[in-house]
């Protein structure tokens, strides 16, 4: 009897059966990805970043896509010769600068990103914080030097509305963000944070995990000094590491810490610069990035 042949599709089987406890584990499940950083201005990251949306959507999870575009936005600022300035690690956003913030969010990346995953069949619905007032804000006045400073139209979120998006999400669509508020008091449009309206929406949709891609590979455990990944921790141990971060990552893990205080199983910082990175942190034994647990599930 002649030996069975050597098929060399045989690893693509290997790999799809390595996906097959994570398949189960996730199905119906909500997943909130924080889309940003390089996957956002690159070309090749931008198309697997759609691909890996799509996937997760027809693996039957349910994801939801929430994008800030600051690099976008300083370039658009710049053309129109209004100055980008920041405090307390914030842009500061004039009336003006507001107008500039809205239409580049809503009609530029939010734009691009709803055609990139539509390439793919009519799946993706834009929409920003203020459609169906799904997020609510109030003026956001940071304290610098132990002073309330106005840094103008920059929002801290007061409320979630979640009935627009989980519509959309029963529907088998998947709801792509902008990172803009309605306020309740004045009637202004407040630019938000992308990495807290994930966060926050994440809670809000009882999310089982929070995705958020950054230009590094996680959280360091001795930066400078080591390149070495924290690669899992818990929520008591991040607030300890929080006063030692740099000031880009202290928003990110902030959501982290926000998320798996409020309901969601696990938030998960990782690199965008990698393609396909989202798959691999979902799907695979390894995983790569960050993970940060509940403390008693991380205690367990």
């Amino acid at each position: 009897m002649t030996a069975a042949r050597k098929h060399t599709a045989l690893p693509k089987a290997q790999i799809l059966i390595e996906a097959l406890p994570w398949l189960t584990r996730h199905n119906g499940k909500t997943v909130v990805i924080k889309f940003g950083g390089n996957a956002m201005i690159d070309e090749e990251l931008k198309a697997a970043f759609a691909q890996d949306v799509v996937f997760l959507r027809h693996a039957g999870l349910k994801p939801v896509v929430v994008h800030g575009g600051g690099p976008q936005i300083s370039a658009q600022l710049d053309k129109q010769g209004l100055v980008s300035e920041f405090k307390a690690g914030l842009r500061v956003t004039t009336p003006e600068a507001m107008d500039v913030v809205r239409m580049v969010l809503a009609g530029q990346v939010q734009r691009e990103l709803v055609g990139l995953l539509n390439q793919h069949g009519p799946l993706a619905v834009g929409m920003t914080g203020e459609d169906a007032h799904i997020i609510t804000a109030t003026q956001h006045r940071p304290v610098i030097d132990g002073e309330a400073v106005d840094i103008g139209r920059v929002g801290e979120i007061t409320a979630i509305d979640t009935g627009a998006v989980q519509a959309l999400l029963d529907d088998g669509r998947i709801p792509v963000i902008s990172s803009i508020a309605r306020s309740a008091d004045d009637n202004h449009v407040y630019n938000v944070n992308a990495d807290t309206a994930a966060a926050a929406l994440a809670a809000a949709l009882n999310a089982e995990t929070l995705m958020v891609l950054t230009d590094v590979e996680g959280l360091y455990e001795d930066w400078p000094n080591s390149d070495d990944v924290i690669s899992r921790l818990t929520a008591t141990e991040l607030e300890k590491l929080l006063p030692e971060l740099s000031s880009g990552m202290v928003p990110k893990m902030q959501g982290c810490l926000h998320a798996v205080r409020n309901g969601v199983e696990t938030a998960r910082v990782i690199d965008g610069r990698v393609q396909h990175s989202i798959l691999l942190e979902i799907f695979t034994d390894e995983g790569i990035g960050t993970m940060v647990v509940p403390d008693a599930q991380g205690e367990a």
